[in-house]
């Protein structure tokens, strides 16, 4: 059955690719009046180089080497511990990655209006499937625990709304991007105040995402003491705050993108002149790429699946029915284990 918390956000970067070619090839195929014979001579009045100065291989290849290898982790991860539903995350990291690689085309050809297309797509997109793993893990944890009802949102409930809300930003953000990277003034203008309008509305929904997950982990350290220690005795790996403070982690940088995004687009938005937060690379690396960077790498040390068991095939029913069973048989196995050891196991390599 077609699931919206693990599969759309994958279609979803499949269209980004989408999106990338036929744009990329759209452009390939302007005319212009052609770029200055040396472009790296006065990059920021260059008016043919859309980033306004000469990228870093350097930082460049830092950022590749450091994302490529968290989305390497993570796939390992996803074979050994599993949380597959974690997988949109892991192919936003590969995307990224495909952003960062093209920043290395634009350093040798900074006019390229292609590469950097395929460059702004990917880059500004790829985000969107690390704020939708972020919403199925809350759900995830918040069932895994059995305290859904210090959730806000209704648990059942709580994936679908936050990434259809996340589905929508995308696609908005998607068709801005497309319309920004225009050679006609007014159609790029109107690109970046439709993708400015994407942004904000994402900001809002993982704002208040993130509300909710602190309101969570508040209500349930306040109210479910025994929960709440549960795990005080397994190795921090184990320990389930371990995985809710990484959530917050993870929040909270994104939160930090999510703010410069806004206020880089806001500088432009009544002229379409790129403001000094878009034309100086330290601001992109320092408020764009490190703190994605910390969103996606704290799962390195908390990876869900290990924490977060996968059910083969026990309904909550059945598990109400086991405990019940254990109880009048005077088994002690429900004090050893949060669940009963019959019906879950770990994500298996297989």
């Amino acid at each position: 059955m077609f699931r919206i918390g693990q599969r759309t956000p994958l279609l979803l970067f499949l269209v980004s690719f989408l999106l990338c070619l036929a744009t990329l090839s759209r452009a390939q195929n302007d005319t212009s009046s052609g770029p200055p014979a040396d472009p790296f001579l006065d990059p920021k009045d260059d008016p043919y180089n859309p980033l306004k100065y000469i990228a870093s291989n350097t930082l460049t290849g830092i950022a590749f080497a450091l994302v490529l290898t968290v989305a390497l982790i993570h796939t390992f991860y996803m074979k050994r511990y599993g949380a597959i539903w974690m997988a949109v995350m892991v192919v936003g990291e590969y995307t990224y990655v495909a952003g960062f690689g093209a920043r290395f085309g634009l350093h040798y050809h900074p006019d390229s209006n292609g590469i950097y297309i395929a460059e702004y797509l990917l880059v500004v997109l790829s985000p969107c499937a690390f704020i939708a793993a972020d919403y199925i893990l809350l759900g995830r944890l918040s069932r895994h625990i059995r305290c859904t009802q210090h959730v806000l949102v209704p648990a059942h409930r709580l994936t679908v709304i936050f990434v259809s809300s996340d589905v929508t930003t995308f696609l908005i953000q998607a068709a801005g991007g497309v319309l920004n990277i225009s050679q006609n003034v007014n159609t790029a203008l109107m690109g970046s105040r439709i993708f400015f309008a994407g942004l904000i509305l994402q900001l809002v929904s993982f704002l208040s995402f993130s509300c909710i997950t602190a309101w969570f982990v508040y209500k349930v350290h306040r109210e479910e003491p025994a929960v709440w220690t549960q795990d005080a005795h397994r190795a921090w790996y184990r320990d389930w705050r371990a995985l809710a403070g990484a959530l917050l982690v993870s929040c909270v940088a994104i939160l930090v993108r999510s703010g410069y995004r806004v206020a880089e687009l806001a500088q432009g938005l009544d002229d379409g002149v790129a403001g000094y937060l878009t034309t100086t690379e330290a601001y992109f690396y320092g408020l764009d790429a490190l703190p994605l960077f910390t969103a996606i790498s704290v799962y390195v040390f908390f990876w869900p699946g290990r924490f977060i068991p996968k059910f083969n095939s026990a309904t909550p029913q059945d598990l109400e029915a086991t405990q019940l069973n254990s109880i009048d048989t005077g088994s002690s196995s429900l004090g050893k284990s949060h669940f009963p050891p019959t019906h879950w196991q770990p994500e298996s390599s297989a």
